[in-house]
């Protein structure tokens, strides 16, 4: 299906991680733009501000490379699922939508949870802070294992014998701890959901 081009030929592009679904920045491309980018595998677009073609982080390295470039029902939008380099958004932060419309940090969403999560062992691993459980865990491989264990068996009794709110605790729980193994591998969630998809197919 070819996108339907507005009347100064531009069609909307939303760019959106490919690993955590966060939505990254928004932008429009011409037809020049969506060919560059389906030819080289990376995000290019037009710039409305310049009038010019707009390779995404030709300057500052931080490319979006793009794993699938898909179409809304009515052509006039793409949604680019994309592997990021860097910050996407030229103020350094990771997305561009940062900021809630009075201006105040966002609050987290259920599907941010993780990837949030995600990002703070990268942080700990790659920096420990003194005192810290996760930097603890990541130290230790047997002792995240073992919370692993513990943290399994506790889902398993709360969902027999106690109360949603306590399987919903005992779950992140293991959530928790269960990323602490991963990460101590230097594996992630999406990995493992990698996998979960290959199996689908």
């Amino acid at each position: 299906m070819e996108p339907s081009y507005d009347k100064d030929g531009l069609v909307a592009v939303i760019a959106q991680d490919h690993a955590t679904g966060e939505v990254l920045m928004f932008a429009y491309a011409n037809a020049e733009a969506v060919a560059l980018t389906q030819q080289t595998g990376e995000l290019h677009l037009w710039s409305r501000s310049r009038q010019e073609l707009w390779h995404k982080g030709a300057t500052s390295g931080n490319i979006l490379k793009v794993r699938e470039l898909r179409i809304d029902c009515d052509g006039d939008a793409l949604l680019a699922m994309v592997e990021p380099a860097g910050p996407a958004c030229h103020t350094g932060e990771r997305t561009c939508f940062y900021r809630s419309i009075d201006g105040s940090e966002p609050t987290l969403v259920p599907h941010e949870a993780l990837p949030a999560l995600q990002r703070t062992f990268e942080a700990r691993k790659a920096d420990p802070t003194p005192g810290s459980w996760t930097a603890k865990l990541l130290a230790d491989p047997a002792l995240a294992g073992q919370k692993v264990e513990e943290e399994a068996e506790e889902v398993v009794r709360a969902a027999r014998e106690e109360t949603d709110d306590r399987v919903d605790n005992e779950a992140a729980d293991l959530l928790y701890h269960l990323l602490a193994v991963m990460q101590g591998r230097g594996r992630t969630f999406t990995d493992a959901e990698e996998v979960l998809l290959a199996r689908r197919r």
